[in-house]
């Protein structure tokens, strides 16, 4: 799993005008939680874009102030309006305590349903899973290669090592769509 690093500087005060000057000087409020104790902080909004603005999970290591903490992105909100960054929570990670998260999915393979003439359609295109920060995966492989017309990978196919996946197992991941011409090559027969 890939590992970012976010610089951070702590709060003295957390009222509502104090969280509303960080963010006109192009900061973040934030807070990280699941340790000891809470750690409320900030940091420049620059330093959000590979963390938010991707699809790949990270292990963030939040240095604040000096004190590192290895974390992953449990929380953000946005302004409805404007789209800012407005608040971010991390959970800070223990070596023995598992955490849930969402991991992207990642197909692998070629589908004998594509190359007749089908659609592939991603249904989900992240799975909830449970495992210790040990064995937190970048991304969950679904197999394609024997999926034909008309037909899905449901999440139970998948084979989980090392951590529980904790969407629904009748959940479709993909399916292979029959175009309109296909079908009504099929009706015509």
């Amino acid at each position: 799993m890939k590992t970012l690093e976010i610089i951070g500087f702590k709060r003295a005060n957390l009222g509502k005008k104090e969280s509303k000057d960080l963010r006109a000087e192009a900061n973040v409020p934030c807070v990280l939680y699941g340790g000891s104790e809470q750690v409320a902080f900030y940091s420049p909004a620059i330093l959000f874009r590979d963390l938010v603005y991707s699809p790949d999970v990270h292990i963030v290591d939040l240095n604040i102030e000096g004190t590192h903490y290895k974390a992953i992105m449990q929380d953000l909100q946005f302004h409805p309006v404007n789209e800012m960054l407005l608040h971010v929570d991390f959970l800070e990670l223990k070596e023995d305590k598992e955490v849930k998260i969402e991991v992207p999915v990642r197909f692998v393979g070629v589908s004998p349903g594509v190359l007749s003439g089908g659609k592939l359609v991603a249904k989900l295109r992240k799975l909830k899973i449970k495992a210790l920060p040990a064995n937190l995966p970048d991304s969950i492989d679904v197999d394609i290669s024997d999926l034909e017309l008309g037909r899905s990978v449901k999440v139970g196919k998948i084979k989980a090592e090392g951590y529980t996946i904790l969407s629904n197992p009748a959940s479709p991941v993909a399916t292979v769509t029959i175009p309109r011409a296909l079908k009504q090559q099929q009706n015509e027969k």
